[in-house]
């Protein structure tokens, strides 16, 4: 009966050893967040991504105790931003801050890099706010019907945040579809430059999402022609949508979300999920929210997931109906 026993705890000894090595290794493991997390932001400082990640930084580094770090990456539509993070260590310390471009992408350039289901993982759409059309202040035109009347020689350029950003195709959807003029797309690295190049009159138009462009237009800097939400936006109450500028029947609209390289941890994907969803109910944050244009969005991971789906689904057949491709 003793060498019996002496066996069986011979047998059990690895397995004890091995449960207290696991056991130790769970207690030593560092909770995360235990080191700076990276915000690669795809756009350009002032625009739409920059302003949530900014916003989110700031509070995300108060309630994780680990400082945000911004990182603007801008270039072809955010796309090199989703394809260095697409390459990045699925460890949670790098992040990409992406508008619907993301989407846009996907069926827009012949070639991405990526696929954007595949190689990356949603933590959350943060928030969303429609686009707007604004004006040089040089311009003769007030509105956006005298607009196209002086648009028709087909000497008027737009600028926007990049080839591939809801505001590039909006513009697009609305001058070739809807007014059926010629207005040639100068792409920028983000909102700021093409309302900048807008304000100098080098271009005589831009298309932006709202939030970059909600005090350059109280300032008088440029001229709001027209927001593509269903109706006026609060922050610029005074700018009509494009139905009552009389272009009915389209409404489009920018969101901002965070997306992790594919394998990144679940409980990573969900921790992140769960301080948005958070944020998303503090009174402050959507105060600052919506004095820039912005809504808030939010879900689960597995709604944001499912978002991005129909995102991508959506824009395949706005791209097709245009009829457009990017290298």
């Amino acid at each position: 009966m003793k060498k019996q026993m002496n066996k069986i705890l011979q047998a059990l000894l690895p397995l004890v050893f091995s449960s207290l090595a696991l056991s130790a290794l769970a207690q030593s493991a560092p909770t995360y967040p235990s080191k700076p997390i990276k915000f690669i932001v795809a756009f350009a400082p002032g625009g739409p991504a920059d302003i949530i990640a900014r916003l989110l930084g700031q509070k995300l580094s108060e309630s994780m105790g680990q400082s945000v770090v911004i990182e603007n990456k801008a270039g072809a539509g955010g796309n090199i931003a989703s394809l260095f993070v697409t390459k990045a260590a699925p460890d949670g310390y790098t992040v990409l801050i992406n508008t619907s471009s993301l989407a846009v992408n996907a069926s827009l350039l012949k070639n991405p890099g990526f696929d954007a289901e595949k190689d990356l993982m949603v933590a959350g759409i943060v928030a969303s706010s429609p686009n707007l059309l604004v004006s040089s202040p040089l311009l003769k035109a007030k509105n956006l019907l005298e607009v196209v009347v002086e648009a028709k020689d087909g000497k008027y350029n737009y600028g926007s945040a990049g080839a591939g950003t809801t505001p590039h195709l909006s513009a697009e959807y609305l001058f070739k579809v809807l007014a059926k003029i010629d207005v040639t797309h100068i792409p920028f690295q983000g909102a700021t430059p093409a309302l900048q190049a807008s304000m100098a009159g080098q271009v005589e138009l831009a298309s932006v999402a709202l939030p970059a462009a909600v005090e350059i237009v109280k300032s008088g800097r440029v001229r709001g022609l027209a927001v593509t939400s269903s109706k006026r936006n609060a922050s610029l109450p005074d700018v009509p949508t494009l139905a009552e500028a009389g272009f009915p029947g389209f409404v489009d609209y920018t969101w901002v979300g965070l997306f992790f390289p594919a394998k990144t941890s679940p409980e990573i994907i969900k921790k992140i999920n769960q301080e948005i969803s958070l944020l998303l109910k503090n009174p402050d944050f959507l105060n600052k929210l919506n004095a820039v244009g912005f809504e808030p969005v939010g879900g689960t991971v597995q709604e944001g997931t499912d978002y991005l789906k129909g995102e991508l689904s959506k824009w395949a057949k706005v791209v097709k109906e245009i009829g457009m491709k990017v290298e």
